[in-house]
Parts: C-alpha cells; sequence; structure tokens
C-alpha cells in the first residue's frame, strides 16, 4: 500500500439535538502515516474527539455523517457493512479513551478483561491470551504482572490503570491507535509517565497513532506533526517545530500564548483567549474565529479557505500567503 495509513477527507458531522443541528465537524481533512505521531490540539467542543470518534466509528447515535470519507488502508470504512467495521476495531483500530477510572468493568479481574479483549484471536487458547496480556502489561511498565491480572481496577492507581488502557489498545496489535485525551485525568506526575510511555512505544511502534489533546506540551513531547482545530475546523496543519516556532494562524499563536510554560514571572491570573467558541448551531456566515480575533477586518466577512503555505503547512486565514 502507498500513500497514508489514515486520510480522512472532507469530514462533516452534524448532531440531531433538541436545539437544532449541531455542526460538530466541517469539512475535516487529515492524515496519518505508518510510524507517524499525529496530534490534533484545540480547546474544549472544537470537535477533536468527535473526530477521534468518527474514525474509530464510535459516534453515537444522534450524529449523521453528512459528507467525507475516512479511509484506512485505502478502504473507506464508513462504507463497510457493521461486521467488516467490527472486525476493523480492536485488530486494526485501537482506542484509548480520557478516563481510566471508567476504562474496565469494576465486577471483572483485570485478567478476565484482557483476555475477553483478544476475542477475535480464534486460534489462541485461553492459556496463551492470559500470556500475551501478562506480557503487555510489563512492557507498559506495570510491575507484578501476573499478580495484576488477578486483581480488581479499584486497585489500580489512576496511572495504572491508563497504562492497563494502553495495554488492552495494543494487545491486538493495531495499526491505528487513537490516544483521545490520554493524561487528561491524571495530575502531574502521573501525566509525565504515560508520556515517556508514549515516547518509548513510538520507537518499536510502526503503526500510525493519533493524540489528541488539549494540552500543548503533551503535542510538544509526542507528536510529528499537528492539527489545529477550531469550532469544528482544521484552522492550521504543520510540523510540530513549525507549529511551534512559525504558527500562522491568530488563533494557533493565541492558544501558543496562553500556555503556561510560556510564563517566565509568577502570574496571578493565566493568560486566556478572549471572548468564547461560537454556538455550533448557528455559526457566523465569515470565519468563525474573527469575533475573538483582534486582527479581524472586512475580509474575515468571507470564509476563508485553507491555504497551503509549503508542502506540509496550511493555515485556514485571509492573512497568510505562502
Amino acid at each position: 500500500m502507498t500513500g497514508p495509513l489514515l486520510s480522512v477527507r472532507g469530514l462533516s458531522v452534524n448532531f440531531r439535538t433538541p436545539q437544532g443541528i449541531v455542526r460538530a465537524l466541517g469539512n475535516v481533512s487529515i492524515q496519518a502515516g505508518a510510524g507517524e505521531v499525529v496530534g490534533i490540539v484545540g480547546e474544549s467542543g472544537c470537535g477533536k474527539s468527535t473526530l477521534a470518534a468518527a474514525v474509530g466509528n464510535l459516534l453515537p447515535g444522534n450524529a449523521e455523517i453528512a459528507a467525507g470519507e475516512i479511509r484506512f488502508r485505502d478502504r473507506d470504512i464508513l462504507r463497510l457493512g457493521s461486521d467488516a467495521q467490527r472486525q476493523l476495531r480492536g485488530r486494526e483500530i485501537a482506542m484509548v479513551f480520557q478516563d481510566p477510572m471508567t476504562a474496565f468493568s469494576p465486577v471483572l479481574t483485570i485478567g478476565e478483561q484482557l483476555i475477553e479483549f483478544q476475542h477475535q484471536m480464534t486460534d489462541v487458547d485461553k492459556a496463551e491470551k492470559r500470556r500475551r496480556a501478562e506480557a503487555m502489561l510489563a512492557r507498559v511498565g506495570i510491575s507484578d504482572a501476573g499478580l495484576r491480572l488477578n486483581g480488581y481496577p479499584h486497585e489500580m492507581s489512576g496511572g495504572m490503570r491508563q497504562r492497563t488502557a494502553i495495554a488492552a489498545a495494543l494487545l491486538m496489535s493495531p495499526s491505528l491507535l487513537i490516544a483521545d485525551e490520554p493524561t487528561t485525568a491524571l495530575d502531574v506526575t502521573l501525566e509525565a509517565q504515560i508520556i515517556y510511555l508514549l515516547r518509548t512505544l513510538r520507537r518499536d511502534y510502526n503503526g500510525a497513532i493519533v493524540v489528541v489533546s488539549h494540552h500543548l506540551g503533551v503535542i510538544a513531547e509526542l507528536c510529528d506533526r499537528v492539527y489545529v482545530m477550531y469550532a469544528g475546523e482544521v484552522v492550521e496543519s504543520a510540523p510540530v517545530d513549525a507549529l511551534f516556532h512559525q504558527a500562522r494562524h491568530p488563533y494557533t499563536r493565541a492558544l501558543l500564548e496562553c500556555d503556561p510554560a510560556r510564563l517566565d514571572q509568577p502570574a496571578e491570573f493565566l493568560p486566556t483567549i478572549a471572548g468564547e467558541i461560537p454556538d455550533l448551531t448557528v455559526l457566523p456566515d465569515g470565519c468563525s474565529f474573527a469575533p475573538r480575533c483582534a486582527l479581524a477586518d472586512d475580509r474575515c466577512r468571507i470564509r476563508p479557505e485553507l491555504t497551503s503555505l509549503s508542502e506540509d503547512h496550511a493555515a485556514r486565514c485571509h492573512r497568510v500567503s505562502p
């Protein structure tokens, strides 16, 4: 196969709600190649998790894919039947969710659950599945892995549960791993452990990893390329170094300025972006970021297109040019 492992093209997703139709994603396109770690970053409510759920075909019942395609290994997974999609999940595409506290059933042992996660491996007996589960727990840094298999989720710390969730996702050796806010529910120490684990895994992992986060430090530590999302759209995409040092979209620059790591003096208040994300049931006609942008002018009344600035850098703003 040539080309990217994952290619999302022109994806638009709507949600039916009592308040009306919410346009969660609008004409979103991203790519991820084998051996690459791709980041998706933005404020809460910008569509990051919806995009991750769409790739995993885990959208809720009130969601509608209005346009676009999601190609995995050059097949549009949206056009596959339900059985074929189930075969992909776990074996080819796996997800790590943001809350390790609810990732596992509280009434089954860790071993029982990790064995069940391998149910698609019909040619492997239960003893071998248990051995594989123990080896994977050890690989993600859990000591006494054999004993942990007999324990329950509540007997683990948050960091251990998140490591176990990553182990569960990797048990089937998926080609695509999606990590949705993998460090959000953890304290700073545990967050550092998970970042170190993912950095270690990327060295041995030949699949693609998509990391969804609002935490710029996580993105900077882990990713090769980054997509910045705002109001359900990709507003900038670039290699990680270019994004952090040569950001072109005003929203990306505002996000970077809000990073607490950039503060060189103690401050009473953390920096924020003025204003609010627009109501996704009634989007403005022009640039979605214009109401919050200090650089907005009359041109912003017209919706900007995604402008290619170089071979691997693009931004959706009237002020940018190659």
